[in-house]
């Protein structure tokens, strides 16, 4: 059996694995993405970016093309609760695409998870990543150096073994690495399954609302279990139909559910996909991490698609993973920088995991709504306002929480808007390529060079009313003085501030201290 090596294995190439294969790739280690689908996937699925995951794309080169696979339509949601697509309204409301001006730089990007992942997986092949689709893991082992892994081709039909000094678990609510490395779950549990089919029905065109993105909740006793889901895709008259359950059918059987939905037994229907069926479930791993194996995605928080949030939670994993691996892989950390992924991302992804659980109930069924729902945050601290706690925050005493960014460690560094001359750009853009330290002081300036040197760093240092200027909000907006300095992460976090003079040796000790060095 043939054996390769690889600094990273990445087991699933949807969006979280591809994510950090991308991020891994801008900071300079290659990975292996292995996945047992064909390609990218072949349905719309989940929409929308958030802004705080498109900043980090912007830097690495795939914002633009996110942004311009927004569907036709006005930038709007529209949703919908009918008895059928045709038939009676019984409830519908707009939601307008929000604008976030005050707390980031980039738009929301409104790309189907069709589109972003194409776009994100062509950017990551350009950094480095090698893609292997049709490629299912058959088994891990792994040691105090490493892990092994043995893949099969099925393309080949060849098994061959990969060893990685670490693996990335994305392989899905029904993948199987988080039980094999020892980690178990716990949540709501399982709510049914929906098995989505493609289909186009140019008549619908003009039944349908022209917003971007449509959702209709069918409540129909005719249907399986009783109701379906109806949304719109990227091209006119082209839809998914989600189907309450997960029995097999042929195509004509598919085609009657597409028209009791429709309210139109006679809708003319074109399947282009059947799909395959998926789990609605709530439910969370006990750990993120065992050993050298990291699970991000729906392996690590699985949760209901009402909210929109899945997505958007998978690609902030891979982001934030990325860069604890690279700096560990090339030697600039400790391994006990991984520890952080546990500490700082199962948090959050149990709150957003409630959040979308609380959504099900307030937009399906708000009558059966239970007593024991979990507290979720307000829906702009949930996005903005996540507080880490781990060793990679230097300085952070309150632990786990939602604030809105005020420059603390731990937090979102905030968005204050610059000036180069005459261009102009948010402090936003000045990050997530590595660690940036921001101060209005040339003593600081200098004292971070001199640490970043030794300890062999790569480090941007920006000085506030030098060569970049701002408005008069970046002090109180970062909590700083005109002698203090934020240290920042690649991930845009803030890892340590401090409003002091310079001192050399408390960044030192701060920064190792976020390194385990």
């Amino acid at each position: 059996m043939r054996s390769e090596q690889t600094p990273v294995l990445i087991v699933g190439a949807g969006l979280a694995g591809l994510t950090t294969a991308l991020f891994l790739g801008q900071h300079g280690v290659p990975a292996i993405v292995a996945d047992r689908h064909p390609g990218t996937a072949n349905q719309p699925k989940a929409r929308g970016q958030s802004p705080t995951i498109m900043e980090a794309f912007r830097t690495a080169g795939v914002a633009d093309a996110l942004l311009a696979a927004a569907p036709p339509g006005r930038p709007e949601m529209t949703i919908v609760i009918c008895d059928s697509i045709t038939g009676t309204v019984l409830h519908q409301y707009n939601e307008h695409v929000p604008h976030f001006a005050a707390l980031s730089p980039s738009p929301s990007g409104l790309a189907s998870q069709q589109a972003a992942e194409a776009a994100i997986a062509a950017r990551a092949t350009e950094l480095g990543a090698d893609l292997r689709f049709r490629t299912v893991l058959d088994s891990l082992r792994q040691d105090d150096d490493g892990v092994t892994a043995t893949l099969h081709d099925l393309g080949t039909d060849q098994r061959y073994q990969v060893r990685a000094d670490y693996l990335v678990g994305a392989d899905g609510g029904r993948g199987t690495i988080a039980g094999e490395v020892g980690i178990g779950h716990h949540g709501r549990g399982a709510f049914g399954h929906t098995t989505t089919v493609l289909f186009r029905a140019p008549e619908l065109i003009d039944e349908v609302p022209d917003t971007a993105i449509l959702m209709y909740y069918v409540q129909n006793p005719q249907l399986p279990n009783g109701s379906a889901s109806f949304v719109s895709t990227d091209h006119p008259g082209e839809y998914v139909l989600g189907i309450n359950d997960d029995r097999e059918r042929t195509e004509a059987e598919v085609v009657e559910v597409i028209r009791i939905a429709a309210g139109r037994p006679e809708l003319k229907v074109e399947v282009c996909n059947m799909g395959t069926a998926w789990e609605i479930a709530h439910r969370v791993a006990d750990r993120f991490s065992a050993g050298r194996v990291h699970l991000i995605g729906d392996a690590a928080h699985l949760m209901p698609p009402t909210g929109g949030q899945g997505g958007n939670t998978a690609m902030l994993d891979g982001m934030h993973l990325a860069w604890k691996l690279a700096a560990v892989v090339r030697g600039e950390a400790g391994p006990g920088l991984l520890d952080s992924h546990d500490a700082e991302q199962r948090p959050y992804g149990q709150t957003i995991a409630d959040w979308q659980y609380a959504n099900m109930f307030e937009r399906l069924q708000p009558d059966q709504r239970p007593d024991d729902l979990p507290e979720v945050p307000d829906p702009v601290q949930g996005l903005f306002g996540y507080r880490m706690a781990s060793r990679a925050v230097a300085g952070g005493t309150d632990g786990y929480g939602f604030e809105l960014p005020a420059g603390r460690p731990g937090t979102r560094a905030p968005h204050v808007v610059l000036h180069r001359g005459d261009e102009m750009l948010s402090t936003r853009d000045l990050f997530f390529a590595g660690f940036v330290l921001l101060t209005e002081d040339p003593d600081w300036a200098g004292a971070a060079e001199q640490v970043a040197a030794e300890l062999a760093v790569p480090l941007a240092v920006h000085r506030i009313g030098a060569e970049l200027t701002d408005d008069g909000t970046f002090r109180s907006d970062y909590g700083l003085s005109d002698c203090g300095a934020v240290l920042v992460r690649p991930d845009g976090v803030i890892g340590w501030r401090s409003t002091t003079i310079a001192d050399r040796d408390a960044l030192d000790a701060a920064w190792r201290q976020i390194l385990d060095r």
